[in-house]
């Protein structure tokens, strides 16, 4: 179980040869796949292939498995190397997501696959029902895409209007695109944060145009 803890920039830096978690993350990965799909097709017989997909992209997502994984406080325990632990790598939520998948391979291997499912389950059904109660977080990115596509027959544009911070700390602005139309500044730690946040924004705003003009 050790191994599944030991980053790259860890194993990197050790005198003696050390491995890393990157083998039991990929192994871990198709696991949790797995045990998910297995979830969704026999407990929600009603539901269609594209609405289980959605399902599993969200809860198998770096987000969530990065939040359980603080939940279960792994960034206090994951062993990263010097460079990595400055740049603030520990609160990194790849890093804890791919920690979460090694750990999973290594449950597997360690207990074998029902004593992996069980822990899966008890950690992703709670998201699940969050998921088909409309109370989880959403992808705000996708949802504007699939929307704009179909509304507009075209892509949201992104575009970083501003940043401030130095490279372990940096705070990024980024408005979107759409047609003529901007929305935004989205602002978060990274791109992906902030684009989401944008996107947020123009979803939410062109949502309810739309119903304004229903009515």
């Amino acid at each position: 179980m050790n191994l599944a803890f030991s980053h790259r920039s860890f194993a990197n830096e050790q005198a003696d040869e050390v491995d890393n978690n990157e083998k039991l993350e990929f192994f871990g990965d198709s696991v949790l796949g797995l045990v998910v799909s297995e979830y969704l097709v026999t407990a929600l017989p009603g539901k269609t292939e594209g609405d289980m997909a959605k399902i599993k992209s969200h809860v198998v997502s770096e987000e969530i498995l990065a939040e359980i994984g603080r939940i279960l406080r792994l960034d206090n325990f994951i062993l990263i190397g010097k460079g990595e632990e400055y740049s603030g790598g520990r609160s990194k939520k790849a890093l804890i997501a791919d920690a979460m998948e090694a750990i999973i391979g290594a449950y597997y291997l360690d207990s074998g696959f029902k004593a992996v499912r069980t822990f899966i389950r008890n950690l992703l059904i709670p998201q699940i029902n969050m998921v088909l109660e409309d109370r989880h977080k959403k992808d705000y990115k996708t949802l504007l895409q699939e929307y704009v596509q179909k509304r507009f027959r075209s892509y949201p544009r992104y575009r970083i209007v501003h940043r401030k911070g130095p490279d372990h700390n940096r705070t990024f602005w980024i408005e979107v695109a759409i047609g003529k139309r901007t929305y935004g500044p989205g602002t978060g730690k990274n791109k992906k944060e902030a684009e989401q946040q944008a996107a947020g924004i123009a979803y939410k705003a062109l949502v309810e145009r739309q119903k304004s003009r229903r009515h």
